[in-house]
């Protein structure tokens, strides 16, 4: 069966499966563009308002696919280069993307799965589902955006840990330091995962937008910088019609009905 991802409205959620079963669900280049494009057309599909990426059966991501890395070796590095630059569309459309994204990690994210789980919104995890930086176990160093991950959401010693014994970590432990929003029963992560997407969907969207962008440069940023993104977007916040909703149900003790505008 070839390697790709599957692409499948549920309601509200669009859901990004991950479809490589023999290969515990690696990686391929056909994969990323089909993620990107699916992240693109929802812009203009006001009625998707959250993401979810999940790997097929009980296997997340196993990252790379080892085979086409030796493959590569004997081509000009040019393939690999174009081939992780793919990789990292796929990571950039994620983190551009308007919508919440989750990923559903079951089994284990591995590699490039790890990665690719990091560059969600939000992960939530089988309480048996197992993460690793595995490159440097032959050898390579991480991609996808993983030591930036790690790099700036952890201390420092720990992130060098992960990242330079390629030691496993468990559910339970990434929740602990904050990097796992939720830890299910086995069997159960894609199922919290969409409750919890669709959760997000009866929220203002335009909102949850700007919260997205606001949590997501807030490293980046100096005080005084971010400030100024604040104020920007409580202002275009205020004068958005899900604003006057969401006040208004405030107001007369009722829940909001927000629109499907941004």
């Amino acid at each position: 069966m070839a390697a790709r991802l599957l692409v499948e409205r549920q309601g509200p959620v669009l859901v990004l499966t991950i479809s490589n079963p023999e290969a515990r669900n690696a990686l391929h280049p056909d994969m990323y563009a089909t993620g990107v494009r699916a992240l693109q057309e929802i812009e203009g599909e006001p009625s998707v308002r959250a993401v979810v990426i999940v790997g097929e059966g009980r296997f997340f991501c196993a990252g790379g696919n080892l085979n086409r890395l030796l493959e590569n070796r004997r081509k000009d590095p040019s393939v690999q280069f174009d081939s992780i630059e793919n990789f990292h569309g796929f990571v950039r459309a994620i983190r551009a993307s308007d919508r919440p994204v989750i990923a559903a990690v079951e089994g284990a994210a591995a590699g490039g799965g790890f990665s690719l789980a990091l560059a969600c919104d939000q992960i939530v995890a089988a309480e048996d589902a197992r993460f690793t930086m595995s490159y440097v176990r032959i050898g390579l160093t991480p991609d996808g955006g993983g030591s930036f991950f790690l790099g700036s959401r952890l201390p420092y010693p720990l992130a060098f840990e992960l990242l330079s014994t390629a030691a496993p970590i468990d559910a339970a432990r990434l929740h602990s330091l904050g990097l796992v929003n939720r830890v299910v029963a086995p069997g159960q992560a894609l199922a919290a995962a969409l409750e919890h997407a669709r959760a997000l969907a009866t929220g203002p969207a335009g909102a949850l937008a700007r919260i997205k962008r606001l949590a997501d440069s807030a490293r980046l940023n100096r005080l005084d910088t971010h400030l100024e993104h604040e104020r920007d977007n409580f202002v275009e916040s205020l004068f958005h019609a899900d604003a006057a909703e969401g006040i208004t149900a405030f107001l007369e003790k009722r829940a909001p009905r927000f629109g499907d505008t941004h």
